[in-house]
């Protein structure tokens, strides 16, 4: 009888003993999610949910111009780009580099420059997790401060009116799905974020062709990230969902599928790029609609359109002569 009982007990342990070792790091919320569920209530704690750093994010070029220097304003497009005509007193700066940049800011708020307003979500949304929170997006990009540079006008287009896959809504009703596998080799809140951060950084700027979701809109989670009355009155992609502010605090964000390519979309890809990193950063395998709807239903929309090259000065950077 007492062999039969230590048996017994035995076979208890080793089953309490295999349970704890798979909820470790499963990623499912019955299991707590391992690394996941300690970074999101460091996020929480540390008023870093979505909503929070999706706060007074942007700054538009008049705002910008005749101020540059209250700023420190970071260019992340290409160097050759960037010496082809940049804002007076703007560094230029790989996107990989933006938070060890940002030491050298001296207590200014920083400003983030890119081609469209678009990329530069990346690197914002880095720079606020990183302890910069009033750092800021230029919007609309050098697009918007002179027509050199103006990749916008090209872009805005209107196909979706019309196409099959552009429907009247409403929305995909939402449904739960389990905690994204994180990877990070940090135990604490702090170091799980720095890790995460910098490994959105490093895999660059995240982004998805529109023509491409509007086409295959099944090979896609896709997120309308808009008002509820805004699919009403413009329409939305066939099967999208509408999750928004997708918090972390109530729970939201176990909306998003982490066994698929997330794709979430905005008016410009702008605000897009922005939740995308952050979804990176949570370990979702998310990309930014490129443009938005702007490259949609342009034609439709009575807001949040491209306001055109306000033709404001730059500055070049002489190419360098090759010592002989």
């Amino acid at each position: 009888m007492k062999s039969t009982t230590r048996y017994f007990l035995i076979l208890l342990a080793l089953a309490a003993m295999i349970l704890a070792g798979c909820s470790e790091d499963t990623g499912s919320p019955a299991a707590g999610g391992g690394k996941f569920a300690t970074l999101r209530t460091y996020l929480i704690n540390n008023d870093l949910d979505l909503p929070d750093v999706l706060s007074s994010w942007t700054i538009l070029v008049g705002d910008l111009n005749g101020n540059t220097g209250s700023y420190h304003i970071m260019d992340i497009r290409p160097q050759n780009v960037y010496d082809a005509g940049y804002i007076p007193g703007a560094v230029n700066v790989a996107l990989a580099d933006v938070v060890t940049e940002a030491g050298q800011a001296g207590g200014k708020p920083i400003v983030v420059v890119c081609k469209t307003g678009q990329e530069a979500g990346h690197a914002v949304m880095a720079l606020r997790l990183s302890g910069y929170a009033d750092a800021k997006v230029m919007k609309w990009g050098m697009s918007a401060w002179h027509s050199d540079f103006d990749l916008w006008t090209p872009n805005l287009g209107s196909v979706a009116v019309g196409d099959p896959n552009w429907v009247d809504g409403p929305a995909t009703a939402a449904v739960t799905f389990e905690y994204p596998d994180l990877v990070a080799t940090a135990t604490d809140g702090a170091g799980i974020l720095a890790e995460r951060v910098d490994a959105m950084l490093n895999d660059g700027f995240q982004v998805v062709l529109s023509g491409d979701v509007l086409e295959t809109p099944g090979n896609y989670f896709i997120n309308n990230y808009w008002l509820a009355d805004d699919v009403t009155q413009y329409g939305i992609i066939d099967g999208a969902y509408r999750i928004n502010p997708l918090d972390l605090e109530s729970g939201e964000f176990m909306h998003y599928d982490p066994d698929e390519t997330a794709v979430t979309y905005c008016w410009s890809g702008q605000t897009s790029s922005m939740v995308t990193a952050y979804l990176n950063i949570l370990g979702y395998d998310a990309e930014s609609m490129k443009f938005g709807v702007n490259s949609l239903i342009y034609s439709e929309l009575t807001g949040h359109k491209f306001p055109g090259s306000a033709d404001y000065a730059y500055e070049t950077t002489a190419p360098v002569l090759a010592v002989k």
